[in-house]
């Protein structure tokens, strides 16, 4: 009796354990070629993310509210078929990993594309994004590290396309869009 009790909990237990695996590996396939849930730290986009991040010692006020909460940041959905064959478009809010440091994560504005030539703010100058690379800036760009600094990036670190706000519950929504007028020069 008691060696079937053992084989009947080594049979459970080999079956929780291939179950496990299997929804592992389904989901890390998903998050690699599908999408992927991202929280967003900072404030280099700014008012496009964390927003309302209003903090007093752990605390968030909104509106007449004090929330306390562990995680102020948003949380955002990247999407990822738009890597299959580069399909970005200008004002894309675009996830990638810094040309400076590989274990790094951005997200900034895709402002300008290969091909197109880019009018840099504050200055009279203008570059031309060569093939295979892009230009993106966060939205405040008084405390965004971006193409400004470091210049065009590689379209080979883009992880993928932000399309929704996903946490906090007030905060879902789908995000836009924007294309600054005047900063391009197409060829």
């Amino acid at each position: 009796m008691n060696y079937s009790l053992r084989n009947l909990n080594m049979s459970n237990l080999w079956h929780l354990t291939k179950a496990s695996l299997t929804s592992g590996l389904i989901a890390l396939t998903i998050s690699d070629r599908y999408a992927c849930y991202s929280p967003v730290q900072g404030l280099s986009m700014f008012p496009t993310f964390n927003s309302d991040n209003t903090t007093f010692l752990g605390y968030s006020i909104i509106g007449n509210m004090l929330i306390s909460h562990f995680d102020p940041d948003d949380h955002v959905l990247v999407e990822k078929f738009c890597l299959e064959k580069y399909k970005f478009s200008h004002g894309d809010v675009v996830v990638f990993r810094s040309p400076s440091n590989y274990k790094e994560i951005h997200i900034k504005r895709l402002v300008a594309l290969p091909g197109d030539m880019v009018n840099i703010p504050h200055s009279f100058d203008r570059v031309k994004i060569p093939k295979g690379h892009c230009w993106v800036e966060g939205d405040n760009s008084d405390c965004s590290l971006d193409s400004r600094s470091y210049g065009p990036i590689p379209l080979g670190l883009l992880q993928g396309r932000v399309t929704y706000v996903v946490w906090p519950p007030w905060r879902i929504s789908e995000v836009e869009k924007k294309v600054s007028k005047g900063r391009l020069l197409h060829y």
